[in-house]
Parts: C-alpha cells; structure tokens; sequence
C-alpha cells in the first residue's frame, strides 16, 4: 500500500480510469466470452492472461480486475484470488500447496468447516493434518515435520477469540521449514486491522461475506498472497474453476468504500458492549481482543490497528437448553444467524462440551455456557438494553 492512511485508500484502491471509464464506482462488466477484434490481439490477449488482459469470463472481467487489484493494494500483496465464499478460498488455497504425503500444520481453534475440510477432504487425499494449541508461538517450530507443507493460522480464533503471536510463529516456521506456505485467515481483521504479509505471512484469506460486503447479502472470499506463492495460488485456483460473479465482485468492491467508517462503530459499539458485560454478574470472562482479559491481548495490542464487532463472553452458568431457549428466542435487537459482519446484532450460544469437539488439540478451560455476539450498526444503548433484557430473563428462569 502507498503512504495514503487507510481510510483514503479504502476509497482510491481499484478505482483507475480502466476500471471506473468515467464512473464513480467500477463498472460492471458482465461475459463469458470476450470478443478479440485481431488475431494480434487474441495473441496478446493470450499472452497476458493472468496479468490483467480482458481473456476469458473465467479469468475475469475489469469488475474483477478493480476488486482484485483494489484488496492486492490493501494487503500488500502481489495477487488477489477471488473465490465464492470464506470456505472456497480457505480450502483452495490449501489445495494449491499440497500433494499425497504432505503434512498441513494447523491451529487447533479455527474455523469449523476449515477443520472439516481437512478432516474430511484432505484425508482422502493422503494429505495429513496436525493440529497445534492455538496459543503456542515459537513452541510450534517442534511440531514442524519435513512434509510440513502448509502452516494454518487465524487470529483471533474461531468462537473463542485467542489471539496468536503470528511473528513468533512465523520465526519459528521458517527456522525449520523455510519453504512452508504459512497462510491466515484474516476475516476478523477485514485484512486491513492486522497487515498479515507484513509479518511474514505469505496468504491472506478473507470472507469477504461478512465486512467486505458488510450487508449480509451476498458471499465472496479473497486470498491475498505475496510475491513468492501468487503465481501458484492463481494459475491452481483457475484449474480448480474458482471464481465469483462480476455483481458479487462489484458489491464486495463497493462495500470497501465505507468499509473504515463501519469498521470504526462496530469497534465502538463492540468495546462499549463488552466493558458492560465485563461487569455484569452472570458473566466469568469476555473474550474481546481489545480487554487484558483475553488470551493474546498482548498480541493484539502490539500487532493490530484496532478491532471489529465480534467477540464472545462465557457465562458463570452452563444454561439448560430450557434456560438457552427463554434466553435466545427473545431478544429484539440481536437476531440468531450464523455469519457475521453485515450492520445487524447477531447472537449464537455454544454449549462447552460443543466446543471441546472442535477442538482436537485440546478441550475448552470452561464450564459455563459460552455467547458469541456481533455488535452491529444499531445505537449501542439499545443493545445494551436488550443484553439486560436476557439476563433478567435468566434469573427468572429457574434451571
């Protein structure tokens, strides 16, 4: 990225001449089959094919081409790959890196379908998985073998919010394995809060569903790569057919423009929430980045520009499904839906003994039922409102 500040990039990136023609926004360009007015210009075209040249549908169109070179900036990287959702990008870009034999060395709390993916996709292929503890930093280096092919990342964790000390595992990993592909997935950070190839980092993965497109209306992901992995990631994610429509590809590419302003108030709003449970009674910790309270706060403060609107709290009390329902069916404000990251509330509850099955490198360190929330675009005193609403709901809800 150039010395412009973030916001002012987030509104310039993507938006050359080629790509606006006289618009404001990128324009929308539509095809399949793109026409060549030469054989001159077929060869051309040809030739320049993974470098931007109008070629095929599949290879994209200026729509794509503005998205793509707009995160590539954004990121610093060399390459944008788009994909159709977080869980595409993710699995792809593992899939670029490994063959029969190979060892994928991954965090022990990300992503479940990520988990699943491996699990039950790359184990048929004869390609292994060795899960860390996700707060480990330089210890990983003795869990490095010599088919260690991909090292797997996501900070903050999945549901439980641990964030990882990435420049120590980075050192680490390349002290015993130089060649490993080490990848993150950076949807939290909406890969501008944490700059992951700037600390070693060579993949940067995104769902752009959740605040690229900031709407909740349309899936997309991104993987963002440095110079050493991009020509890899891109030609192996083209034969592999991965691509996103040019209206799914506009959006993402629209949602960038207020993409530092959302940001900002779901950061406000989410701090605010979080303090307030914190202090509440019913409640035995916050796992919020941005609170001493949560693993790798340290990490975050040294390493982030700030945090989103998703974090999670655990309860003192592991609630009875009866207690879970009075809790969840009712609030106003806050809606039960998987994602996160458009403007609404959002609130999931997970009982522990649930989580400790997703995570194979070891269980959970809590008894209580454990709250993820999104805190969304609404007025926070609202929110808080409703919050309070619940628990005064649970205390008149015996177990």
């Amino acid at each position: 990225m150039t010395s412009k500040k973030i916001e002012t990039a987030l509104i310039a990136a993507g938006r050359s001449k080629r790509f606006t023609q006289g618009s404001v926004n990128s324009v929308i360009q539509r095809a399949s089959s793109l026409v060549f007015d030469s054989v001159a210009e077929k060869k051309r075209c040809t030739a320049g094919r993974a470098d931007g040249e109008l070629f095929y549908g599949r290879r994209g169109t200026l729509t794509h081409f503005s998205l793509q070179d707009a995160m590539t900036e954004l990121e610093g990287g060399a390459g944008c790959a788009l994909y159709p959702c977080g869980a595409a990008a993710v699995a792809n870009a593992i899939l670029a890196f490994v063959s029969a034999g190979d060892n994928v060395l991954m965090a022990g709390s990300v992503y479940e379908p990520t988990q699943d993916f491996c699990t039950k996709i790359l184990s048929k292929m004869n390609v292994s998985t060795t899960w860390f503890d996700h707060c480990i930093g330089a210890e990983i280096a003795e869990r490095v073998q010599p088919n260690t092919k991909v090292v797997f990342l996501e900070s903050p964790a999945s549901i439980t919010m641990e964030v990882q000390d990435v420049p120590a595992i980075v050192a680490a990993v390349r002290s015993k394995a130089p060649d490993a592909v080490i990848m993150i997935d950076n949807t939290w950070a909406a890969g501008i809060l944490f700059r992951a190839l700037d600390f070693g980092v060579d993949i940067s993965i995104q769902a752009g569903t959740k605040y690229l497109i900031g709407h909740s209306d349309a899936m997309i992901g991104t993987a963002v790569a440095n110079e050493r992995c991009w020509a890899q990631l891109r030609e192996n994610s083209y034969l592999m057919g991965q691509m996103v429509d040019a209206d799914t590809a506009y959006m993402a590419s629209r949602g960038l423009r207020t993409l530092a302003v959302r940001l900002r108030q779901h950061e406000e709003s989410a701090i605010k929430v979080a303090h307030w449970l914190a202090d509440r009674a019913e409640v035995s910790v916050v796992n919020h980045p941005a609170l001493p309270q949560c693993k790798g706060h340290e990490f975050w403060q040294r390493d982030f520009t700030g945090s989103s609107g998703l974090f999670s709290f655990v309860l003192k009390a592991r609630l009875t499904d009866k207690q879970l329902a009075e809790y969840l069916d009712r609030f106003e404000h806050f809606s039960m839906a998987y994602s996160w990251g458009g403007y609404e509330s959002l609130i999931l509850a997970n009982q522990p003994e649930e989580l400790a099955e997703i995570r194979p490198a070891g269980g959970v360190d809590f008894t209580g039922t454990l709250v993820r929330l999104h805190i969304g675009l609404e007025n926070v005193d609202d929110l808080i409102e409703d919050l309070a609403a619940g628990f005064a709901r649970l205390s008149a809800c015996p177990a």
